[in-house]
């Protein structure tokens, strides 16, 4: 099995990184395929930050959990979150060592506002007005950046559905859920 490259779920608030990555999971175990998956968000929440944005502590932090991975053997890496510039792809394939191959996943305004709103309770009103107010700037930033080899758009898709084209395009098994 080949690790010449990881794939990247990129995309802004609420355009289904992390369902269509844990649906990725399940195709490639019901295709037998190894695999590891990383959502990278994860790797920087921790306050005070380290360094001025946790990117540093992010970077160090995916690259010892990559490596305690690999040491079960080749598999393949699918993580998810925000790149929206090349210094920062640079530091997470220099985390893996592997290329990145991104994926930008979108959805429409209406679309991104409803999946934010079931995130949040109501406790986390700070949280989720904050996401809200920033989604569109992300969206156009990303949209701008051009650093994604496929665009797919969310909105009218079922998460596996998503997944399935994600690993279609990647000549990778998709399980027969994939729709």
């Amino acid at each position: 099995m080949s690790e010449d490259f990881a794939i990247f779920l990129n995309g802004g608030f609420g355009a289904g990184k992390s369902s269509t990555l844990d649906h990725v999971g399940d195709l490639l175990a019901e295709a037998g395929r190894p695999f590891s998956l990383m959502d990278v968000d994860w790797f920087h929440r921790s306050w005070p930050p380290a360094d001025p944005d946790n990117s540093v502590i992010e970077a160090q932090n995916i690259a010892a959990v990559w490596k305690g991975y690999r040491s079960a053997g080749p598999r393949q890496l699918v993580m998810s979150g925000v790149i929206s510039t090349v210094d920062a792809r640079e530091r997470y394939a220099a985390a893996v060592g592997l290329r990145l191959r991104m994926v930008r996943l979108t959805a429409d305004a209406e679309t991104i506002r409803r999946r934010l709103r079931g995130r949040y309770s109501a406790s986390q009103g700070a949280a989720l007005e904050w996401h809200l107010e920033r989604c569109d700037e992300l969206a156009a930033r990303l949209e701008a950046a051009e650093l994604d080899e496929l665009v797919v758009d969310t909105s009218g898709l079922k998460p596996h559905e998503v997944a399935g084209r994600v690993l279609r395009h990647f000549g990778l098994p998709a399980g027969s859920a994939a729709g």
